[in-house]
């Protein structure tokens, strides 16, 4: 019979499995320990008070757990993603990290008011602006580094609504996640269009290759996107999130073609943003009128989640920016390794 409590075997790496990182404190060494199997069996009892919940060490040690679920590491059992032991660190890090997200947002459940504020044109003064009338090539490509942690996955939390939704919420949410898998064309997934966006900015495309360059804010929003997507009950906070990415998109893609046509980027770095432009700005119709809507009409109660779920990318996307921002204008670079630039 399989012990599904400690796995104690390792397999083959996967050709796009990751190496597992370096840790970045207790938590995550702790995780680390757990899947090299170096750790005795017994249960890990954490104590988080006074752990920074939007810190490296818990977004690193969550994200540990969470890439489980996607393409796992070299050398690490696959059994580890269903491991008792291992799922009992990952609740005690998820509710820490929930529970912050949650007393940090005003909540609500007035869905109809939250996608209008999303609909506003924007004051100006954010990293796009920047990079526009300010930046130079090294913050570009600092950015692209960022955005890798969550297009090396693009769509990919979103599968996982697909089994939770019902009728025309369920057949929409299909039809917008057909695009972003690219119509059935591998060259065309988004993912690969920007794996292409990196090699053509002499970037390594390699999955999650710049991880442990990576600081917790972009990893709070991916780790933000896993959360919501492993949990059914958070549904609506998946998709108001989901939503929330697909109104933004096409004017902070719009702006991105325009810097990088500015910078005469390769012809491969724009093509991943018109691609944006133009799809996304379809699915920010569907997702409205189509699935939220009928989501709404079959379980109002939603309607806090989906709130939540609006507010935390919000929450999370500004202290990403602020990040950016305050590094780029001292003068210091966003990422914990400073990118080679030659």
């Amino acid at each position: 019979m399989t012990d599904l409590r400690v796995p104690h075997h390792n397999e083959p790496a996967a050709s796009d499995s990751p190496m597992l990182p370096n840790p970045r404190g207790e938590l995550s060494a702790l995780v680390l320990g757990m899947l090299r199997e170096e750790l005795p069996a017994g249960s890990a009892l954490l104590d988080l008070a006074g752990v920074d919940p939007y810190g490296d060490d818990l977004q690193v040690a969550l994200h540990l757990c969470y890439e489980l679920h996607y393409h796992g590491y070299a050398g690490v059992s696959a059994e580890w993603e269903w491991a008792p032991e291992l799922l009992r660190v990952r609740a005690s890090l998820e509710r820490h990290f929930l529970d912050a997200l949650r007393r940090e947002v005003t909540g609500g459940a007035d869905v109809d008011d939250e996608m209008g504020e999303l609909l506003a044109p924007s004051d100006g003064g954010g990293v796009g602006d920047y990079l526009r009338d300010e930046g130079g090539w090294t913050q570009v490509l600092e950015y692209f580094v960022h955005r890798s942690m969550y297009h090396h996955k693009e769509a990919d939390p979103y599968v996982w609504a697909i089994p939770r939704l019902s009728g025309q919420a369920k057949a929409s949410l299909v039809a917008v996640e057909f695009d972003e898998f690219g119509g059935g064309h591998a060259e065309r997934v988004h993912a690969r269009l920007y794996a292409d966006l990196l090699h053509a900015a002499g970037l390594d495309d390699g999955y999650l290759h710049y991880f442990d360059s990576v600081p917790a804010p972009m990893l709070a929003i991916v780790n933000m996107m896993s959360l919501f997507g492993l949990h059914r009950n958070l549904r609506g906070a998946l998709v108001g999130h989901f939503a929330t990415v697909e109104i933004t998109s096409p004017p902070a893609s719009r702006q991105l073609v325009e810097i990088l046509e500015k910078f005469g980027a390769a012809p491969e770095c724009i093509r991943f943003y018109t691609e944006h432009v133009e799809a996304d700005a379809v699915h920010e119709q569907v997702m409205r009128r189509d699935v939220i809507a009928d989501m709404l009409a079959r379980e109002p109660e939603l309607a806090e989640s989906m709130v939540l779920g609006i507010q935390v990318t919000n929450l999370l996307e500004d202290r990403l920016a602020s990040h950016l921002l305050e590094s780029w204008q001292s003068g210091l670079s966003s990422l914990l390794t400073p990118l080679a630039v030659g």
